[in-house]
């Protein structure tokens, strides 16, 4: 048997453009060649389609050839022009390293649904609902797991501060690694709060504040064979957690540490891990996600969010999680392979 062709996309339009760059570098490193023929495609800040070599290349610059993935599933890949024509390249499987609009929304994933073309990560349906934090809370909370108490205001909205217990996170609902959110501490703060994130999403998320530790779980697999990987918790020194907007990410935050594994009682742990899965599965996830949640003094987990695409870079979160767990990157993304054409971990 051949190698598996596989693409690989990255870049894309939204803000989190940088990190998935980074997080494609990560996947290159550590790509098994002798299972896979890797096929990268950068999308360019602009959105324009690159065929390159690698995400280490000038492929931002110029240096790619223009590509596209075709939505016709008997191409069951992409059209790359040539002079005088067009010649296709058939695609097994596609990694799409996309993170935040157009990348984790559910965009992406329904070309990859119309291309045939199977593909690493939550579907259509599941990408959406985790991508709006305000429907992801509702699902969650259908299916009795705890949420932040919210309230959501449209882009022609107005901001009614009575009922609020300050302090609030105003957040875009459907964005990613912090942008946009803002902590108020009084009503006077909430007006510029809605325009600071409005910048990044028409739809307003107001999320009471929930006291306790912010804890992390990377999870993989489908159905009910689903693999955790060890948690983490962020250790905050001042502010709040402001993931992928420090100067320089790879040396560390400016405010925070994550702690591989989270110095948490056992028994905590276990009702993390376990709240993980049930979020996992209640929201339809499959492939990989990492759930984010906060651990309360008195013992119980909110949900906080889900990355149905986590940052795969040197210094992520998911990632770390794994390998503490014994599961280093290059194992994770063959099981997720594994799990996009087969629906089984190997």
């Amino acid at each position: 048997m051949g190698r598996l062709k596989i693409g690989i996309i990255f870049g894309g339009r939204s803000e989190e453009h940088p990190v998935s760059v980074k997080s494609a570098r990560e996947v290159a490193r550590n790509l098994d060649p002798e299972k896979y023929e890797p096929f990268y495609i950068g999308i360019t800040k602009s959105g324009a389609w690159r065929l390159c070599d690698g995400p280490d290349t000038e492929w931002e610059n110029g240096d790619g050839r223009p590509v596209a993935l075709s939505p016709d599933s008997e191409v069951h890949g992409l059209f790359v022009p040539e002079q005088g024509g067009w010649s296709t390249v058939r695609l097994d499987v596609v990694l799409p390293v996309l993170h935040g609009t157009l990348g984790e929304d559910g965009a992406v994933q329904g070309l990859l649904e119309l291309s045939g073309i199977p593909y690493v990560g939550c579907d259509v349906q599941s990408s959406a609902l985790c991508m709006d934090k305000s429907l992801a809370y509702a699902v969650v909370g259908g299916a009795g797991i705890a949420t932040p108490n919210f309230r959501t205001v449209t882009a022609d909205g107005t901001v009614d501060p009575a009922g609020l217990t300050f302090p609030v996170f105003v957040k875009p609902a459907r964005s990613g690694s912090s942008f946009g959110v803002t902590k108020v501490s009084a009503a006077e703060e909430l007006a510029g709060a809605v325009e600071t994130a409005r910048q990044y999403d028409s739809k307003v998320l107001i999320e009471e504040a929930v006291p306790g530790s912010e804890i992390g779980c990377a999870v993989l697999g489908n159905g009910s064979e689903l693999v955790v990987g060890e948690l983490d918790r962020i250790a905050l020194s001042q502010g709040f957690f402001r993931i992928h907007q420090e100067n320089s990410p790879e040396t560390g935050s400016e405010n925070s540490v994550a702690i591989v594994p989270a110095d948490i009682p056992e028994e905590s742990r276990l009702l993390v891990q376990e709240t993980a899965r049930a979020v996992y599965s209640a929201l339809g996830c499959r492939g990989l996600a990492r759930v984010d949640m906060f651990l309360k003094e008195d013992g119980e987990v909110v949900l906080n969010e889900v990355n149905t695409f986590p940052g795969l870079t040197s210094y992520s979160r998911y990632p770390r999680m794994m390998a503490a767990a014994g599961l280093p990157l290059s194992e994770v993304l063959d099981r997720a392979v594994s799990l996009a054409l087969t629906g089984k971990m190997r």
